[in-house]
């Protein structure tokens, strides 16, 4: 049973959350594109790529962005829209964005619905080049509160978008456990919008403790964390 305490906690960080959300949406209209997002000759890491959520712009990830870049990696975005389309069809879009680029030996990071993309294309490479065709460019991913499961608060949602993170919409893609061992998930200890959690069979977990959903992003130990998940990535990438 929930205490009270808790109770508080949660709320204040439900409220922090949508403070969050309304800070990067405001700084998205105002703000010029960051130069980490430009070519950067002296990047010498492994080259990340951003996935946000849904109805996110991949400023929502600049305070992660900020931070790999900081860190010696090469940071793409790709602009995605509402981020509301269907899961395979954005992991095609990003596909082509990662090929157009020529990333390669890429980490994605990402957030939310995000995870779910990142996951489809690791799936879709994987498939092709079983079939003969061009090796993986994505090495692996780090996802920040992913619903891999699904969110059980989708179906209270009436826009198609929402609903196909209900879990039985996504029970095809949580079946497929062929990419899960380069996934590292790393999640909130409660996620008012993920109560299921984030926590993903075969993957590297990684729990921390902090409430939220979107804050969380902005919070220099989950930053920390997806740090250490992308140099983990890179280190068991072949030489």
């Amino acid at each position: 049973m929930t205490g009270p305490l808790e109770l508080v906690l949660r709320g204040c960080a439900w409220a922090a959350d949508y403070a969050f959300v309304a800070r990067w949406q405001l700084r998205s209209l105002a703000r010029r594109r960051p130069a980490w997002t430009q070519h950067r000759p002296d990047a010498r890491e492994v080259p990340v790529v951003l996935l946000p959520g849904i109805f996110e712009s991949w400023r929502f990830l600049e305070p992660l962005g900020e931070r790999l870049a900081a860190a010696g990696h090469p940071v793409h975005v790709v602009s995605l829209g509402l981020n509301s389309r269907p899961v395979p069809a954005l992991a095609r879009r990003v596909a082509a964005a990662v090929a157009a680029a020529e990333v390669d030996r890429a980490v994605l990071v990402a957030h939310s619905k995000g995870g779910l993309i990142g996951k489809q294309l690791m799936l879709d490479e994987l498939r092709a080049s079983r079939r003969g065709g061009p090796a993986p460019r994505i090495a692996g991913m780090v996802a920040v509160n992913t619903p891999f499961g699904g969110s059980r608060y989708a179906s209270l949602v009436p826009l198609a978008s929402v609903r196909a993170m209900r879990p039985t919409a996504l029970r095809a893609l949580s079946s497929q456990r062929d990419v899960d061992a380069r996934i590292t998930s790393v999640y909130a200890s409660w996620d008012p919008h993920v109560p299921e959690g984030s926590e993903l069979v075969g993957a590297t977990n990684v729990r921390v403790p902090h409430r939220g959903h979107f804050r969380v992003l902005g919070l220099r130990r989950v930053q920390d964390a997806v740090l250490r998940g992308v140099a983990r990535t890179a280190a068991q990438q072949p030489r």
